[in-house]
């Protein structure tokens, strides 16, 4: 089996805020496979990279994030210093030097991130396999299929990977991502017999990241990118 992929969660979230820029270069600094970044569409139209549906936890501002205008977030701080970033940016910043995983966060993020995708492809020289767009919200990864069935799609769970596995295959997804503390040698051999690549997150402590290397899921998703 190929090796496991490192994949950083938000960036690399133990080290600089989440979902930032920073966050992100560091990531890259620390030579990972893939980026994990959420994404929701905010008040004027754009996606922005944001972890929660409301502001207060990480900037200086507060109330729900698609209530604000691109032009408004850009006023705020994350943690007091940084930047809310746009999806752009961050493909900017990566640049196709990995694997970038979109997970669609907020309520109707998978037909603008469907077309952002596609102006990247045609325009910046991406591929789709330098893509998946994951999602817990089955309807927005079902509007992904309908739009655009090249576009790997990845099926988050933190419940029921056999529940994950039938989901999955009525989008042809590429990849289940279950919570660690759902995963089990069985079913990642369950989901792998059916052709899907399992990437597991949140994974940051050296014993679970043996054991789910033990296991053979394909990847790890880590605020930690660099302890793999």
């Amino acid at each position: 089996m190929s090796k496991c992929l490192v994949i950083g969660h938000r960036g690399a979230k133990a080290y600089v805020p989440e979902n930032t820029l920073e966050s992100i270069q560091h990531a890259l600094d620390f030579k990972v496979d893939g980026i994990e970044i959420d994404v929701h569409c905010c008040a004027s139209g754009e996606l922005v990279v944001f972890h929660d549906f409301t502001l207060d936890r990480m900037t200086n501002g507060e109330g729900e994030l698609a209530k604000h205008t691109l032009s408004e977030l850009k006023t705020l701080k994350v943690a007091q210093q940084f930047a809310i970033p746009t999806l752009n940016e961050v493909l900017n910043l990566i640049d196709k030097t990995c694997l970038l995983n979109i997970e669609l966060k907020g309520k109707g993020t998978a037909i603008a991130t469907c077309k952002t995708i596609q102006h990247y492809i045609e325009t910046h020289g991406w591929q789709y396999s330098d893509f998946l767009v994951s999602s817990f919200q089955h309807q927005e990864l079902e509007t992904v299929f309908k739009v655009n069935k090249d576009i790997p799609l990845g099926v988050l769970t933190k419940a029921n990977m056999v529940e994950a596995i039938v989901f999955a295959k009525t989008i042809n997804a590429k990849a289940i991502h279950p919570g660690a503390a759902i995963v089990t040698r069985d079913n990642v051999k369950l989901a792998q017999s059916k052709g899907y690549d399992v990437n597991v997150w949140t994974v940051n402590d050296e014993e679970t990241i043996n054991r789910m290397k033990d296991y053979g899921v394909n990847a790890i998703i880590s605020d930690n990118p660099d302890r793999l």
